[in-house]
């Protein structure tokens, strides 16, 4: 499944500096606002020690990860959503992606000048949900005016939508992100179809002076510390030069690919493997995916004809030493249409033409 990760703030938060180092492309970074007009793409790997491993075991001749697309937006301002800075546009390109990763400023740097004057990560954020908050408003506004005849004729399905519109609307008025409301299934499938900004995930992605990095830090929440710079110097580095740095910092990983993972976390997202000779490859599937779903995003022919998956868990696999070995000790299992895929699973699907 394809991924994307809209990478948002204000100008000159390190926005472009993070994506640099995400993908190891060149992109326009320069010292004033609305130097990145259109926005850049990348897609980067999902780091999983679990693939070389698995790899091994299989002699595998190649191996795939799983990948997730990063969109570096350009620099949001107070104003966006009427379309200052070209905000309409930038705000276009976030309700395309799946997640937002919000960098917020707290490092110190008087060579680079900052938007509002000053370094305060807080007011920061809050300019930034404020801008999405009000773009929805406008979004929510609108369809409420389009379908507000045909829901006063009595129609029900004008009703029901605008009902839910009027929920969404009286929490965004509140200042309230739009994720914030409850709403039931059919609300939801409603709302999900107008793209609203707030209803998407948020992590917020802490740009902090390089002596002040704890890799631990968020490590509960919706939060990654990092500091783009030392990234950028990491993403120069040969893999074994880069491993001595992180070594030195005393980090087991690199802040790129904490904010990998929690991108990952915060879609609730998973990896199951296939593995053999030919290749080990990694796969993405949203928590709670049946084997049917888990086989058809290999193939739909894998899920229409879905019969049983063979499963084991990736750490039995290399354990064993090769599926014959997991297949005798009995950790080798077959499942049916109601297993649902766990993180780390081995499958192989047996399916009907």
């Amino acid at each position: 499944m394809s991924l994307h990760v809209a990478i948002v703030g204000l100008p000159n938060v390190g926005k472009s500096t993070l994506f640099k180092a995400l993908t190891k492309k060149q992109v326009d970074i320069a010292n004033y606002p609305f130097c990145t007009i259109d926005p850049n793409v990348g897609v980067v790997t999902v780091p999983d020690n679990r693939l070389d491993a698995l790899a091994k075991v299989s002699q595998s001749a190649k191996i795939i990860p799983a990948t997730i697309e990063f969109v570096d937006i350009a620099g949001l301002v107070q104003g966006a959503h009427k379309g200052e800075g070209l905000g309409n546009k930038f705000l276009a390109n976030i309700r395309e992606c799946d997640a937002i990763a919000h960098v917020v400023r707290a490092f110190t740097d008087k060579d680079i000048i900052h938007v509002s004057g000053a370094v305060n990560p807080e007011s920061d954020a809050e300019i930034i949900m404020l801008e999405l908050i009000m773009a929805d408003l406008a979004t929510m506004e609108k369809r409420r005016e389009a379908i507000s005849g045909k829901a006063k004729a009595g129609l029900e399905d004008a009703q029901n939508e605008f009902a839910a519109i009027e929920k969404v609307l009286a929490a965004l008025r509140e200042g309230k992100r739009a994720a914030t409301v409850a709403l039931d299934e059919e609300e939801t499938t409603l709302i999900r179809g107008f793209q609203l900004l707030t209803m998407k995930p948020v992590l917020t992605v802490l740009n902090v002076d390089e002596g002040k990095v704890a890799p631990q830090q968020g490590s509960e929440t919706n939060t990654v510390v990092i500091s783009a710079k030392i990234e950028a110097e990491l993403s120069e580095l040969a893999p074994e030069e880069a491993a001595t740095y992180l070594k030195e910092l005393g980090w087991n990983e690199s802040g790129l690919d904490r904010l990998i993972k929690k991108s990952y976390e915060l879609l609730h997202l998973i990896t199951y493997f296939t593995s053999g000779p030919e290749e080990t490859r990694a796969w993405t599937i949203v928590e709670g995916t049946k084997a049917p779903q888990a086989a058809g995003v290999i193939h739909t022919d894998f899920e229409k004809g879905f019969i049983r998956a063979e499963t084991m868990f990736w750490k039995d696999l290399i354990d064993c030493g090769s599926e014959s070995a997991a297949r005798e000790k009995g950790l080798l299992r077959l499942e049916g249409k109601e297993y649902v895929v766990k993180d780390g699973d081995v499958m192989h699907f047996r399916f009907s033409v």
